[in-house]
Formats: C-alpha cells, structure tokens, sequence
C-alpha cells in the first residue's frame, strides 16, 4: 500500500514524571534534557502571549453572560500548553484544534472578532482560519484528529516538510476517533504531533475513570510511537517538548503523543456548573500553580520582566478587548443568504430554491 512504511518495532518507554523546566514557584529545575537558552524578547513574547489570552478569556466569558455569545469554552489556567506548543512551530505548520484553543489561535493571528463570530454562531465565524494553516473549529469530540492525520500525510506525499499539530482533551482520548487517528498516524509514519491538554476533567468525569494506565502518554507505546509527559502550566517545557516533537516528525521520525498536564480552572464551557462535581480544594490546589504567575516570577528571577513590559501588556490586553467587544456587539450582519452561494463553486437548484425561501420569509418578517 502507497505510503505504508515497513520498519521494525521500537520500544518506547514513558516516564511517568513530567519534564519541566520551570519550577511552581518560578525557579529553572535541574532538567537538562529539553533545556532551550530563548533570548529575552522570546521570553517575554510568551509571557505576553499568555496574558492576552487570559484577558481576552475573560472577556469572551463576560460577553456570553450577558447575552452576546451564545456559548464558550474558556481556557483559563491552560495556557502555557498553549502558547507553548504554538509558539515554536512554523507559520506552515497545520494546526487542528478543538474549541479551546484560545492561545494557539492568538498565536497563529486569528483575530478574537472571528472568534466572536464563531461562539455568536453566525455563519462566517469559521472563514479566514485556513489562510493561516489552521483548521475550523472542532465541536465533536475527537473527530478532528482524523483530519489533522490526513492533512499530515498528504503534505508527507507532496513532500513539504510541514508539520500538523492535533490539540485534543483528555476526553478526546476515551473516544474510537482519537484511536483511529493515533494508529493511522503510527502505521504511516506521518507528521503529525498530537498535544492532549489532560486537564484533568472531560466535562464531569475525572481522568481517572477515563483510562487505568499509568499515564495518558503510556498509551503511545501501543501505538509504536513516542508518548511525552510535559508540565503543562509550564511554557517552557511546553515550548521545548513541542519543539523536540515537531523536528523528531520533520526529519521523518514519525509522530509522537505529548500528555501536556495541566488544570481547568473554569467550567467546562459557560453552560456547566463545576462546583457540582469538583471541590474547592483541588482548585485552589491549581491555582497555586498558575502558569501566568509561574512564568512571571522566573522573568523577575531572570532580570526580564519589568513594570514598563507588564504596562505594555496591560494596554495591549485593554485594547484587545476592547475591540473584541466592538467587533461583537457593532459588526454590521452580513447578508444570511450568503451562506448558501458559497457551499459550491455554482449554486445548485435546491439551494437557490432554499435561499430565495428564506430570503422571502425574513422579508415578511421585517
């Protein structure tokens, strides 16, 4: 079969301690094996990264409650997996997220006004995310990494040298799809890095009744592939791990499954209640180890980090936001009939027929 790759079988073997490079309380560890020497300007460029997404986190929810979205998926106390895992790949690297993935697609310049549009529900929200190597969003759970799979393997037949990066929830990985992809992937040796958020929680249920392994990485040895556990509130070791696996894939290595372990702090999306099934404890347990605050500390250790970068920031952020709001609550409606002229390159009977209905009803309406 055209692509399948013959090769003896590796053994692969996981640790169970994730690799981190910064400590909770902002100091380097002794891990040497990842180590990445970044210059000052990277250095803060995560860091501010990191904080925008927060800020607009939080706008995003702020907009949903009071009626302007109608649903979203926060990604607060993630977002050191993300910016991480984002910010050390190539602009032509594919990148196929889930829905939470604020941080990757700040990194990759999708503006939050098509974000809005996309959590408002409107039916342009999804345009203009191929253009920067990254597909739509991914509702169902774990069906992306099909995708992310097949992109990965027909760049590995067109020979680019580009990468596909597949974001997932630990959720994901209890789903046929997930193993679907992870063994195509395997047997096909292609490009692709898949980066499961263990964020402990998929919805209600705890990852420990999700799998009886050791780890969610351990589950890479069945597949033939490398599994990594990295700290996921942890943006260097995010960064350095995600970089490890993107080249390992590059030079043709094959894929590699990263369990990047970190913490929800919010609820599932704005429609769930985590106090129902979660205590205070284990968040205040997380919260000590915020990846923002983490990451800031190690800046001031490392002589970085300075009032005048945090107030730039800030103003960044402020204004972020700002015209997140604007481009949610003004942006003109763009024609609905739209929609249907744009599913095929003509316009089919039914369609036209269906649009001209709609188009007439909402006259009536008006």
């Amino acid at each position: 079969m055209a692509g399948l790759v013959q090769r003896t079988s590796t053994p692969f073997c996981v640790d169970d301690e994730p690799i981190q490079l910064v400590a909770p309380d902002g100091a380097p560890t002794a891990e040497r094996r990842l180590r990445r020497h970044l210059p000052p300007e990277t250095l803060t460029w995560l860091y501010e990264s990191m904080v925008v997404t927060r800020e607009l986190d939080t706008e995003f929810i702020n907009l949903q409650r009071q009626g302007e979205l109608a649903l979203f998926a926060s990604c607060r106390g993630q977002e050191a997996a993300q910016i991480g895992a984002a910010g050390c790949l190539r602009k032509t690297d594919w990148l196929f997220p889930q829905y939470r993935e604020l941080g990757a697609f700040l990194i990759r310049g999708i503006a939050p006004a098509q974000l809005g549009a996309v959590w408002r529900g409107r039916w342009h929200g999804g345009l203009g995310f191929t253009e920067k190597c990254v597909a739509p969003i991914a509702i169902p759970i774990g069906t992306h990494g099909l995708h992310g799979v097949g992109a990965a393997m027909a760049a590995q037949r067109l020979g680019e040298d580009s990468v596909t990066v597949v974001f997932m929830g630990d959720g994901a990985t209890s789903e046929g799809d997930a193993h679907e992809a992870l063994n195509l992937a395997s047997v096909f040796n292609a490009p692709c890095v898949f980066l499961v958020q263990n964020n402990q929680w998929a919805i209600s249920v705890p990852v420990a009744k999700q799998q009886a392994g050791p780890t969610l990485a351990h589950r890479a040895v069945g597949y033939g592939m490398p599994g990594v556990r990295v700290d996921g509130n942890d943006v260097l070791a995010c960064y350095a791990v995600m970089e490890d696996a993107a080249a390992r894939a590059r030079a043709g290595g094959g894929p590699t499954f990263i369990e990047a372990v970190t913490y929800r702090m919010g609820p599932h999306t704005t429609s769930d209640d985590p106090t129902r099934y979660r205590d205070d404890a284990e968040v205040e347990y997380w919260r000590t180890r915020d990846p923002i605050d983490r990451f800031r500390t190690y800046l001031q250790r490392a002589e970085v980090w300075s009032e005048r970068v945090e107030e730039r920031i800030a103003h960044r952020a402020q204004r972020m936001r700002a015209e997140l709001r604007d481009s949610v609550i003004n942006e003109p409606d763009i024609d609905v009939a739209e929609v249907f002229d744009t599913v095929y390159q003509r316009i089919t009977p039914d369609l036209a027929r269906q649009r001209d209905d709609l188009t007439a009803e909402l006259a009536r309406e008006a």
